[in-house]
């Protein structure tokens, strides 16, 4: 056989290889993203999802189906930023699809689908002022290329929330106490810029006090919610909000945070009725204690049992039970615990109609929860960062780089995505 022949026959090799390739690809007409422990990148994930619904494309969250994977219909662009993102994906015929999709129907499996119809807006309260530690939401969300506007108070009084979907709260003290760093940082220079900005930006709106001007942003937040906003937050800012609630109109700062006592029957003055998720509790006296009530959790007893912190994700019906079955999407179930100004609530002081996202039955106390306010939503959220167990003052930013298959953090990415899923109360 001379060349010539030898050409032909790789040439219509090639034609037939092409031939098979392609049609393999047009008949494969949907893309999945496991979020089971074969993805690559669980946090890159949800960017990935968040960019596709930008582009006004079907998406899908299969709940509770190999650990709460996504499916859109096929488009070349998203397997080529699943490849830029190093974001493991499946390429499905559809006969293959609809088998998944019968499989999520039964009635004995827990599995649903859902459908994600918008890309939320996503506002992030943070003050402007640099401070020595970092932020859980905003390092997943730059990590997941999701795209978020940074807000503090003067955009909050200047009602700018109704344009955003999403609201979370940074590690904010919303009495006016500063997050009790006075005992330790009250001569350090972030510290003392954190007051001063604090009292410019009360002055400039006619408070006479941080506290009064932290409960006017805290009433327009509630207000966000109670028309239909979502609020998520971690750390300090979600006892700290309910204890602004209670304490409306009741001064609860000592001499050091405000220059007067605090009112000596403030405790008796509180009131619960007012808070979004937590009652019964007792605020802090002591300007050098570092917490605000005792809705936090003693921290010695994470300190000296830090090998057995964990805490276990409830299991919703995926049916009946949409939006807790949504938060709680994981590839684990046990979330290694971590530690914050507030690491975890006291069960004692959580509010009967709370829906308890995740506990720690060994240390008797409530990780992560999710309520309704109004026609909103909020969901509350322990500690300071999932992947730094004891984060200090003045610690490096955690590199996600290193945690691209957290467990901690896709809680607070579950909670983004949710905002995109058509809205469903939780079923009776």
């Amino acid at each position: 056989m001379n060349w010539r022949n030898y050409k032909k026959i790789f040439v219509i090799i090639l034609f037939l290889t092409g031939c098979v390739v392609g049609n393999n690809r047009a008949f494969a007409t949907y893309l999945l993203i496991p979020m089971d422990n074969t993805q690559t990148n669980h946090l890159k994930a949800y960017g990935l999802t968040y960019w596709a619904l930008t582009k006004d494309w079907d998406v899908s969250w299969l709940l509770n189906y190999r650990g709460g994977s996504f499916l859109c219909a096929y488009h070349e662009q998203v397997e080529n930023e699943c490849l830029a993102r190093d974001v493991s994906y499946e390429v499905l015929p559809d006969v293959k699809v609809q088998g998944i999709l019968a499989e999520i129907m039964r009635s004995d499996v827990n599995m649903s689908e859902v459908k994600l119809t918008k890309a939320p807006k996503i506002a992030v309260y943070s003050p402007k002022n640099k401070l020595p530690w970092d932020d859980a939401v905003t390092l997943v969300l730059t990590y997941a290329e999701i795209p978020y506007d940074v807000i503090y108070d003067e955009e909050i009084l200047s009602d700018v929330l109704p344009a955003y979907d999403w609201l979370h709260l940074h590690h904010e003290d919303f009495t006016g106490q500063y997050g009790k760093f006075w005992a330790n940082y009250r001569n350090a220079d972030w510290y003392q810029q954190d007051v001063r900005k604090n009292e410019e930006t009360a002055r400039k709106y006619g408070f006479s006090k941080v506290s009064q001007l932290k409960l006017a942003v805290v009433k327009k937040i509630r207000d966000f919610v109670m028309g239909g906003g979502y609020m998520f937050a971690m750390c300090s800012a979600p006892d700290s909000f309910d204890v602004a609630l209670a304490a409306d109109g009741v001064d609860i700062c000592e001499t050091p945070f405000d220059g007067d006592p605090m009112d000596p029957a403030a405790q008796q003055k509180l009131d619960y009725e007012k808070c979004f998720a937590f009652t019964n509790f007792n605020i802090s006296r002591n300007p050098a204690e570092y917490e605000i009530s005792d809705i936090d959790i003693d921290p010695v007893k994470h300190l000296t049992n830090r090998n057995s912190d964990f805490f276990t994700l409830f299991e919703f019906s995926a049916k009946w039970d949409v939006v807790p079955t949504i938060l709680c999407q994981n590839h684990e179930q046990v979330i290694r615990g971590f530690m914050g100004q507030t690491t975890a609530f006291r069960k004692s002081k959580v509010k009967s109609n709370i829906i308890i996202l995740g506990e720690s039955k060994a240390f008797d106390e409530v990780r992560y929860l999710h309520g309704e306010y109004g026609k909103g939503m909020f969901t509350f959220y322990g500690g300071h960062d999932p992947e730094d167990y004891q984060h200090y003052v003045g610690d490096k930013a955690t590199d996600l780089n290193l945690h691209p298959n957290s467990s901690g953090y896709r809680l607070i990415l579950n909670n983004v995505l949710f905002v995109a899923a058509k809205r469903e109360k939780r079923k009776t």
